[in-house]
């Protein structure tokens, strides 16, 4: 009877020591839940953080503008964002030391569509046609980069501040004759609302002389300092559930479609494999694994950033990205492509 009391006792303390030991988290997504989200998806629904000690949350959210600041002030420990908007962020905040610690989009899907029917093929054609961009729009927040790059005359555009819920419609519709957004969201969604093919102009920064990165994920300062075995411990897990994603997207946009009723799910499996064949898998992140950048490359794209915008402070790549959390480059290779998915050279083939 001792020995049997004393080892419920023990359970007790080995249990109440692993919930006390294990940490929350909560992560706020750039944007709602769509076949690109699928890769921490799958690492929560596997039990990936579980095994790191962590009780992981995952919201949806409405726009990098509004991660940022979400995480900055610590409602959310980590959360996705484009770097750029961080970068912009940060030369506004110096005193909030918040970094990127993983960088999911290696080539960003920041994107300018446009329809040839409404007389938008190329960037300057854009001249004298209306353009719908959301205000909180990542892809809209590098709109005066791209003018530049592209010797656009911007006052000869005409840009309306549209709603994300109805940007890719009103496109259809003729309401507007472009707009900005992310390839994988923006394009989709405009054939499901009955744009042919052939009829929509996917205009790739990348592609038209931005040499920026995208999205990655960001961390509250306090919390990785206090944590930062936990924050280690968060991308050990994300890794895991970006290589199962890249080997297998048709299984792995699963964990989308279980969230999201009424989905389609061919379309959800083209935004995912898009995601991954344009901005995720590319000749860099083969050959230096996934989540790291390279610093002189990210040093472009600040002083990119900085022609534009004159930041009265501008910050550093060590600034913006911590390559500190990362696992090591070993673990970060991509351990299987699947067949399925279109080569990085081959981004303009979805037109």
């Amino acid at each position: 009877m001792v020995n049997r009391i004393l080892s419920v006792i023990a359970l007790t303390l080995l249990t109440t020591s692993a919930i006390a030991d294990t940490v929350q988290i909560r992560f706020i997504n750039d944007w709602k839940w769509e076949g690109q989200a699928a890769p921490l998806l799958l690492s929560l629904d596997k039990g990936y953080f579980n095994e790191e000690a962590l009780d992981v949350s995952l919201d949806i959210g409405t726009g990098s503008v509004n991660s940022i600041p979400k995480v900055a002030s610590g409602e959310y420990q980590l959360g996705s964002a484009d770097i750029n908007s961080l970068i912009t962020w940060r030369a506004a905040n110096p005193g909030v030391a918040m970094k990127a610690i993983y960088m999911i989009y290696n080539a960003p899907p920041f994107a300018v569509l446009g329809r040839p029917s409404l007389g938008v093929t190329g960037p300057l054609d854009l001249e004298g046609h209306v353009l719908g961009a959301p205000a909180f729009d990542g892809a809209y927040a590098q709109w005066p980069a791209f003018v530049l790059a592209n010797g656009i005359l911007e006052d000869r555009v005409d840009i309306q501040d549209v709603g994300f819920p109805v940007r890719e419609k009103m496109l259809a519709e003729g309401e507007v004759d472009a707009i900005t957004g992310f390839s994988f969201t923006s394009y989709i969604t405009l054939r499901e609302n009955g744009v042919p093919d052939d009829d929509i102009s996917l205009m790739l920064m990348s592609d038209f002389g931005l040499d920026l990165y995208g999205n990655a994920i960001i961390v509250n300062p306090e919390f990785a300092s206090n944590n930062p075995g936990a924050v280690r411990a968060f991308l050990r897990a994300a890794v895991r559930g970006y290589q199962e994603t890249i080997a297998n997207p048709t299984a792995a946009v699963e964990h989308v479609l279980s969230r999201v009723e009424d989905a389609n799910a061919e379309v959800e499996l083209q935004r995912l494999i898009m995601a991954i064949g344009h901005h995720i898998v590319t000749d860099e992140v083969r050959a230096l694994g996934l989540g790291g950048v390279i610093d002189s490359r990210l040093e472009k794209s600040i002083a990119q950033l900085d022609g534009i915008h004159a930041f009265e402070q501008t910050p550093s790549a060590t600034d913006i990205f911590d390559s500190a959390y990362l696992p090591a480059s070993a673990t970060r290779q991509i351990k299987g492509v699947a067949s399925i998915l279109p080569t990085e050279s081959g981004a303009q083939d979805t037109k």
